[in-house]
């Protein structure tokens, strides 16, 4: 990924903040067939590892999990926030029509090794997390105890847990850093005006 300084995001917390708020991640792996990717909601776990752990499942029908044997080198992509931006949004384009348009976004790539855990105990423990966790800001939280022992055993077992050793996190923020202040605020309310309110937030949080 091509990272200018200015939208270089180095820091481990603010990685660790856009993943956890975008979790479905896209798992890129490299076979005899060439490139593939899967889209799993991950769990990150910064604490455990030298970069952290991602944990997600996929379908037991998914070859994904037979042709990666264990240390198999992969990346996850996370997209956060991102938008469109009209060069119309820049005060200064209308003084000098010197502004053309552009995207901003925020984006972290974890590279790490695969490993597949085809464990029961894993496997309900990591949906039993990620059901908790997404949800929680439900009215009437739906648990894993409202499903019938039956099924919910047999919807287990079609499914595999893996987990990702993270050796390096890259992130990028490019959130109009290379412009003055009044273009960013700029883009910053017609962000705000067009319901982008996290870019927005994102964006005034770098200046």
């Amino acid at each position: 990924m091509y990272i200018p300084d200015h939208f270089a995001e180095p820091r481990p917390e603010a990685l660790a903040r856009i993943i956890r708020a975008h979790p479905l991640g896209m798992l890129v792996t490299h076979g005899q067939h060439g490139l593939d990717a899967d889209h799993l909601p991950f769990e990150f776990d910064p604490g455990t590892g030298t970069h952290g752990v991602l944990t997600a499942h996929v379908a037991r029908a998914n070859p994904v999990w037979q042709r990666c044997p264990a240390g198999t080198p992969v990346m996850v992509v996370f997209r956060g926030a991102e938008a469109y931006v009209s060069p119309n949004w820049y005060p200064s384009k209308h003084e000098t029509h010197r502004q053309v348009p552009t995207w901003n976004y925020e984006v972290v790539h974890a590279h790490g090794t695969l490993t597949v855990r085809d464990d029961a105990r894993f496997v309900r423990g990591l949906v039993a997390r990620l059901t908790r966790r997404h949800e929680a800001a439900e009215p009437r939280p739906w648990k894993m105890g409202d499903a019938p022992p039956e099924y919910l055993d047999a919807m287990l077992r079609g499914i595999v847990g893996i987990e990702i050793a993270v050796t390096s996190l890259v992130g990028k923020r490019k959130l109009s850093q290379n412009k003055d202040t009044r273009d960013r605020l700029g883009v910053v309310g017609a962000l705000e005006a067009r319901g982008c309110a996290e870019l927005a937030q994102s964006m005034r949080n770098a200046v």
